[in-house]
Parts: structure tokens; sequence; C-alpha cells
């Protein structure tokens, strides 16, 4: 295992050498249409030939949560249309970096794909020392589905707006609750708070579950939770939503503007979506990546990912590959507006 590195905030990067990454893919693409000796026969039989053997999905989090979910969604569907076995692997511990580290120093033959969530990608590797380069050990291959993060208040409290929920807590100190430090839920927390100007306490939980009954208990006085915990809530009338940290209006929440609306660049998404360690094929990653968009957008997947309050994706490798370049900025301003220190 290489040592340990702690990464900085930086950004995609769009051109690099054609050994690491998805610009290095598009260059070592265009080498490979004008000089196709340069790369051996055995190898592009391999790459066109696959998959074939049973593939390993790695997840970083325990089995029944929301990436663990789409993760045996997604393989169930690859493995009917490539007819071949992906199996789901679950490497838990340090917030997913055991998951993400071990995924990284797979072979890049396609055999071993690493479904990811963004934290693991825009958020641990600010705060913890970890033994991969979330920039240049993977290659994004597309973007299953994403979580969007709902501003959920108690009903008792007097606004309806957001507007109106500031104006209300600039009278007072307030609370927000999450599922951890460090959480994606408590970095939109902290940006929400810093952007406004209120005077505000994180409150960790040990799951969004306690986080949600502490809200309608009173004991918090925001949340922004995922809409499987809070649009029950909102629809029995116990809590009201303000608004989605997404960058375009929720299609199940047309009426609930984005913060953004209000605050703007106060957007941050958890996508769950596949990744490969850098140098797989691009024959592969191309194979793959039609095959996962094809899953995002079956009918039956997105009723499934609707269910779960999740939007189905399927996006490019390019378009991938934006995303983390476009959102890692918003994640940085976060993780300050928290507090938070790397380790």
């Amino acid at each position: 295992m290489p040592p340990a590195t702690t990464t900085t905030a930086a950004s995609w990067p769009r051109s690099f050498a054609c050994t690491s990454g998805l610009a290095g893919r598009i260059v070592c693409g265009a080498m490979l249409v004008a000089a196709p000796v340069l790369v051996p026969g055995a190898a592009l039989a391999q790459a066109t030939d696959w998959p074939a053997k049973p593939v390993t999905v790695v997840v970083g989090y325990a089995a029944g949560g929301n990436t663990d979910v789409m993760a045996r969604m997604a393989s169930k569907k690859l493995t009917e249309d490539l007819k071949q076995s992906f199996v789901v692997e679950n490497r838990i511990g340090a917030g997913g970096a055991l998951a993400a580290a071990y995924a990284a120093q797979a072979a890049p033959d396609g055999y071993t794909l690493f479904f990811a969530a963004a934290p693991q990608i825009a958020i641990v590797p600010q705060l913890q020392k970890v033994n991969y380069d979330p920039k240049n050990d993977f290659t994004p291959v597309s973007v299953f589905g994403t979580g969007p993060f709902i501003l959920g208040i108690n009903s008792s409290i007097p606004a309806k707006t957001i507007a109106e929920f500031v104006a209300y807590a600039k009278t007072r100190k307030i609370n927000y609750g999450s599922s951890g430090a460090g959480s994606v839920a408590h970095l939109a927390g902290a940006l929400f708070v810093n952007r406004a100007g209120l005077d505000a306490v994180h409150v960790p939980f040990r799951g969004s579950g306690q986080v949600t009954a502490a809200l309608l208990g009173g004991q918090i006085d925001m949340f922004f939770g995922n809409a499987s915990d809070l649009v029950p809530q909102a629809e029995n009338g116990k809590v009201t939503l303000l608004g989605v940290a997404t960058p375009q209006r929720m299609k199940q929440l047309p009426n609930v503007p984005t913060i953004g609306e209000t605050y703007p660049s106060t957007s941050l998404e958890s996508w769950n979506g596949f990744l490969v360690p850098a140098k797989t094929p691009p024959e592969i990653i191309d194979k793959l990546a039609k095959h996962v968009i094809a899953a995002a957008k079956d009918p039956a997947t997105v009723v499934q990912l609707n269910a779960l309050g999740i939007e189905a994706n399927g996006t490019t490798p390019e378009e991938f590959a934006a995303q983390i370049n476009r959102e890692q900025p918003e994640f940085d301003d976060a993780i300050k507006a928290a507090k938070l220190q790397p380790e």
C-alpha cells in the first residue's frame, strides 16, 4: 500500500498524461486511433471481450444504506444486460476511505469497479489522510443517482419561506442537526448558516433517523435531510420544506425553491456513481458507461430510485468529470464554513 497522502482542494484536471484520469483517457483514446500499434493486440482483445468473468463492485458503506441499495440495483441490471455477474463487496471503514483505497489500487482491467459516493471524492480526502488520490487514481464513468438534500424546519416555527426563516433565526441562536460531523448534511447546514449570516450550533447525531426525530421533537430547529426523511413528514404537516440544495428545483417538489435562488452557489448534492482505477482501457470505460446510462434511465429503475427520493442520472464520463470539477469549490467552501480542519 502506498504511503498515506493528504490531498488538497483542487479542480479535476482538464488535461494530463495518458496514465491518469478522464482527460488522460481522452488523450489515450486519440493515440489509439492515430497509432494503434502502440497498444498490444492482446490488450485490445481483452477490452473488447470484457466482461469475461465476474466483476466486483466495491462499496464503502454498510449494506442497506442508499449507496449500497443503488450499487445492488445497478449491479443487478448490469448482470442482466452483460450476461456476467456483478457482485457488490462492502468494504467499510474510515468514512469510505478504505474502499476507495482498495479500488484505487486494483488492477485497471475492468474487473474491480468503485461505486462511490460524493464524500469519498470531495470531502474525506480534505479532512483526513487517505491512501488514494481522488483526482489521479480514478477515472469517472457515470453517475447512477443523486440524493438531494432538503432544508426542513419544524412546522411550529412561524416561517414558510427561506427569507422568513432567516428573519426568525436572526432574532435568536438556533441549532441544526446532521448525521455526523463532515457529512453532506452537516456541510449543507454549515454553508447555509454561513451564507445567511446566522448564529447557529451544529448538533451531530448517529443517523438521519435520529436527526429527523429531534427535528419533530423540537430539539433542533433545522435539518438538511434526504427526501425519504423529510418529505413524508412534510406531507403529514409536521415539517415545513423551505428549499433544496440542488442546482435546479426537484421534479418531485416543483414548488420548493432551490437554496441558490436566495443564496447563489449553495448547492451540495450527494451523487453515487461508478469510477474505475486510472489506466483502465477506454474501451472498457465506454462500454461500462453505456450500460450504466441505460440502467439509470430504465423506467423501472427510475421508479425505484424516485421511491427512495433519489434522482436517476446516467451521465457520460465527461459529464461526470465536469461535475466533480464544478462541485469541489462548493464543498471546499462548506468545509471552511463548518470550521473543519484536516487531521
